[in-house]
């Protein structure tokens, strides 16, 4: 008998509402007949969030950690590779339970556990999709100020008010919209980046490129550690959202190859020809800090700057409408009790309100995103790491009913799981610092294991390595692939 506490059933909904534009699926249980997505479908969500110019941007980062071109090169295959792999085996959870990522890690959290790591799921997921709107926002400004037309506070007010007008309206529309969606501007923004690319060969000089000097390994671990929170380890929450749809039949190890080939191949092209152009021309390398997009623009002939405008924008809607629609899903998950537009409606809120302040009030912008980003990556890489073992120790599906029922298999609490976290959490804390002090002064108290464990503390090489991001992957995976072992075998055997 079901459990007085539980929460609310699945339903099955009609072929008409399915039918509709507005996905009416919330947190549930995907309904049989609905499960129709083939792996391959999960080539087009995730090529088109990260087929955008921004990618180029990524090489200024990567250089901002003194490494040379090879070094560079090596660390953004490797680094968006096994970041968006990772990314693969979480997806493998959507199929399995056919629920939102943050309510399939019920099962390793505990149902009302989970709530721990869905706060910071939310934070990052928030953060990502503010990031793009603002990007794309002081893309537009700078455009058109550079064909002379008012790159102003009007334009700004403007371009921020149809940005986040296109992202909520996605969101909110839902799965089946963004899908169609997804799979239009891949073409669109695929056609018109390849087109930049051809237009700034011209721009590359090999002798200035290949004369970068080389990193020390330290530099080009920090520098490996920033392209994988940047790149996989970014979506990596919300990863299961969009394999959800994924037939019972599908193979996992399709959904691994798809997300991987999706996720990663326009980011490996992109940030290689950006290493290039970069290269040759260091100074894009300030511009780019301040303004991304608008920077990689300058370089571009005159008539082109529209369509580039264009693609840019839609390419950094399509990355934050893949944000804002999970954000509202784990909204949800925490116990929220709205519609699933509902909530995709009230983050799209919070994204123009943070974009508004950011765009007109805010100094700088870049610095303090990336202290908040490492801050959030190491309890998300932590929590990717209990994610990631507890799919490796299932041998079935998860038992969807007890998703939903504290008092079912899963339990309410899961202290191993919640401890791990936490405890990876302070470990992985203490092996970063707050590379952007001073515009981020709120977060200078991380780093205070460099000192003890020999590392040279908070101004030694190792400090900028990034560690903790690692530490708290790799620590918490081995922790509960050993410590729930037992647990997760019960819970498998349970009628």
């Amino acid at each position: 008998m079901e459990s007085m506490s539980a929460e609310p059933a699945p339903f099955t909904l009609d072929t008409q509402t399915r039918a509709s534009l507005v996905e009416h699926n919330g947190i549930e249980v995907i309904a049989e007949d609905e499960r129709t997505a083939k792996p391959s479908d999960l080539f087009w969500p995730w090529f088109a969030a990260n087929v955008s110019v921004f990618g180029m941007s990524y090489a200024a980062f990567v250089y901002g950690f003194k490494v040379s071109f090879l070094q560079a090169l090596i660390v953004t295959v490797i680094g968006v590779t096994i970041s968006f792999l990772l990314c693969g085996i979480i997806a493998i959870a959507g199929k399995r339970g056919s629920a939102p990522t943050m309510v399939l890690s019920r099962a390793a959290f505990g149902v009302t556990g989970q709530k721990v790591p869905g706060v910071f799921s939310w934070l990052v997921s928030i953060g990502w999709e503010t990031f793009l709107a603002i990007m794309a926002t002081l893309a537009t400004a700078t455009v058109f100020d550079r064909l002379g037309w008012s790159g102003g506070t009007t334009t700004k007010i403007l371009a921020c008010a149809v940005i986040a007008t296109l992202i909520v309206l996605a969101s909110v529309a839902g799965y089946h919209t963004i899908m169609k969606m997804q799979s239009i501007l891949t073409w669109l923004t695929g056609a018109v980046t390849i087109l930049y690319v051809g237009l700034t060969l011209k721009e590359v000089d090999l002798s200035a490129v290949m004369s970068i000097e080389s990193g020390s390994m330290t530099a080009v671990i920090g520098a490996l550690v920033m392209v994988m929170t940047g790149f996989g380890l970014g979506w990596i929450n919300i990863a299961a959202d969009w394999s959800r749809y994924q037939s019972r039949e599908a193979s996992g190890s399709k959904i691994v190859l798809w997300n991987t080939i999706g996720g990663a191949i326009a980011p490996i092209l992109l940030v290689s020809f950006g290493l290039l152009l970069v290269g040759s021309r260091p100074e894009l390398q300030d511009g780019i800090t301040n303004d991304p997009i608008g920077t990689l623009a300058t370089i571009l002939p005159v008539w082109l700057l529209l369509p580039f405008l264009l693609t840019a924008v839609l390419a950094l809607v399509s990355g934050a409408v893949l944000g804002i629609y999970s954000s509202g899903l784990t909204l949800l998950s925490l116990g929220v009790k709205i519609p699933r537009p509902a909530a995709a409606l009230i983050d799209g809120v919070i994204l123009t309100a943070g974009t508004v302040w950011v765009v007109f009030f805010a100094q700088s912008f870049l610095g303090p995103f990336q202290s908040f980003l490492i801050t959030l990556g190491v309890p998300i890489a932590s929590w990717a790491g209990i994610m990631i073992a507890d799919i490796a120790l299932r041998k079935r599906d998860y038992d969807e009913q007890a998703l939903f029922d504290p008092n079912g298999r899963y339990g309410a609490w899961d202290w191993v799981s919640i401890g791990t976290m936490l405890g990876a959490s302070v470990v992985g804390w203490g092996l970063v610092i707050n590379n952007f002090a001073e515009e981020a002064a709120w977060n200078n108290w991380q780093g205070y294991l460099l000192g003890p464990l020999g590392l040279g503390g908070r101004d030694g090489d190792w400090a900028w390595a990034n560690l903790g991001v690692f530490a708290a992957l790799i620590l918490s995976f081995l922790i509960t692939y050993v410590a729930r072992r037992a647990k997760v075998a019960r819970q498998e055997e349970r009628a």
